[in-house]
């Protein structure tokens, strides 16, 4: 009866929701086999990543194109190919040190045991990646995963299906399944993904899809890392050079048409400084992109709903009455949708481009007098996966670093702390929950297990042990006075 129950339910099943099984199954046997993969089978997996990402690095150029429907090979060159093979070099070059165990200290009244912590592989990671950069947000928390000793499947988006078909092609050209898949379909398959009992899981995207996977994760007791987004500040101070700060700015703001989960979302900066922080924006995006209908370094809307969406916030804060610059052609050919980068001063603070997560090329441009204005504009919102600032004033940098919390920082510049290696990029409150990227992810995809190691030559321990009397209350003054 059982066995008929079970057949009855599989048969109810997707093709995706039975691949997942089957992949699941496959890889959690391929651990129970093999629970602590050595040093060399790891860096023999990092290697093998390596390969793949040099090997197919024209295909994927090629198939992300196509999928955005125009993506800058440069971009793609910078953001996917160097980032994923700088983060498995990294990987490879500190692999021996990250699985050594770290010795602890043992208290005075537990000598002469010992103690420490061991890395010990999670078991099998569920990956589940995005369309805005589908290889290096699918490759990056593959590769600590794989560094860490752990199996891996891989739920890349829907959106970009050319990347995806690519992506499974070539992890299946080095690796066996049982060690790493890749699982392509819909929004029910990577329902599905969500809900199966990984050890831990890591979901790039939005905030609101971030909260129903972790709901979904929840009914197994999952443990999740959520890289999620919001609304990420870049400060200008009264002491910055406008110049730099500006051309800082509107890269951060164009790499990938502000397709980027840390691009600047909008800017504050004093208002007598405004119209020069604007214009100088605008002049150096027109430096970088002369006009964005002819040239292929600009990057498409991924999609026609993006595309409206994006319109839809220019055309509600043009309606409103703010200023509306647009850096290029003001009719971007529809079939590319390509969009202008469109600045937006002093937006009503409920318009939707203010409410919302723009994730394109959009930026409001804010008045804040004050470094306490600023913060406070900060702090009125959820915490941003990602906070800028630019000025020479030590303190005051120091002052808006101390009172806002964000995922991470860049100071001077924009996007950098994500491409170093060496820092955890993650966020915090509604921008995500854990972190990743060099030794950061390792520790994320390993259980830190602690093992306290008793000494033969111990003999507190057992007096502590019943029958209790008048030896045991002597002990215990004595541990009373060293603890």
């Amino acid at each position: 009866m059982a066995g008929d129950t079970a057949r009855s339910l599989d048969a109810e099943k997707s093709d995706g929701e039975r691949e997942i099984d089957r992949l699941f199954a496959l890889q959690k046997q391929a651990y129970a086999d093999s629970p602590f993969p050595s040093y060399d089978q790891r860096v023999a997996n990092l290697d093998k990543i390596l390969r793949l990402t040099e090997a197919f690095e024209s295909r994927f150029i090629e198939a992300i194109s196509a999928d955005f429907g125009n993506r800058s090979k440069y971009e793609s060159v910078i953001a996917e190919i160097v980032v994923t093979l700088s983060g498995a070099r990294l990987a490879k070059k500190h692999l021996r040190k990250w699985m050594q165990p770290r010795g602890v200290a043992t208290p005075l009244h537990m000598l002469p045991a010992t103690s420490r912590i061991e890395r010990q592989p999670l078991g099998v990671v569920g990956i589940i990646s995005p369309w805005n950069y589908p290889v290096f947000l699918a490759l990056s928390p593959a590769i600590a995963a794989l560094a860490a000793g752990c199996r891996v499947m891989v739920k890349p988006s829907e959106l970009t299906p050319r990347t995806s078909d690519v992506l499974r092609e070539a992890i299946r050209s080095e690796f066996d399944e049982a060690e790493v898949a890749v699982v392509t379909g819909g929004v029910e398959t990577g329902q599905a993904f969500a809900e199966t009992p990984f050890d831990h899981l890591l979901f790039t995207g939005s905030t609101a899809i971030g909260m129903r996977v972790a709901q979904s994760a929840a009914k197994n007791l999952t443990p999740v890392t959520l890289e999620l987004g919001g609304k990420s500040p870049a400060i200008i101070d009264k002491s910055a050079d406008i110049g730099k700060a500006a051309a800082s700015i509107a890269y951060g703001k164009m790499l990938n048409a502000g397709q980027t989960c840390v691009a600047p979302d909008y800017v504050l900066a004093p208002a007598d400084m405004i119209e020069a922080v604007t214009e100088n924006i605008a002049g150096a995006a027109r430096s970088m992109f002369p006009e964005i209908d002819t040239t292929a370094d600009y990057t498409s809307i991924v999609s026609d709903r993006h595309f409206a969406r994006l319109k839809g916030f220019v055309e509600e804060a043009r309606d409103r009455g703010a200023k509306i610059v647009e850096v290029g052609s003001a009719n971007a050919l529809h079939p590319q949708r390509k969009l202008p980068l469109t600045l937006v001063v002093n937006p009503p603070r409920d318009a939707g481009l203010m409410r919302e997560e723009i994730f394109g090329p959009i930026l409001p441009i804010l008045a804040a007098n004050s470094a306490e204005a600023a913060i406070a504009e900060v702090n009125a919102g959820e915490r941003p996966l990602a906070l800028y600032w630019y000025g020479e004033d030590k303190d005051a940098r120091d002052h808006v670093l101390q009172k806002t919390v964000s995922g991470g920082v860049t100071v001077n510049d924009s996007l950098w702390h994500v491409a170093q290696e060496n820092l955890p990029f993650g966020g915090v409150g509604k921008s995500g929950l854990g972190a990743y990227h060099g030794q950061a992810g390792f520790e994320t995809f390993s259980h830190m297990k602690p093992v306290f190691y008793q000494s033969r030559f111990a003999k507190g321990a057992a007096m502590l042990r019943p029958p209790y009397g008048p030896k045991t209350a002597k002990l215990l003054s004595i541990v009373r006075k060293i603890i």
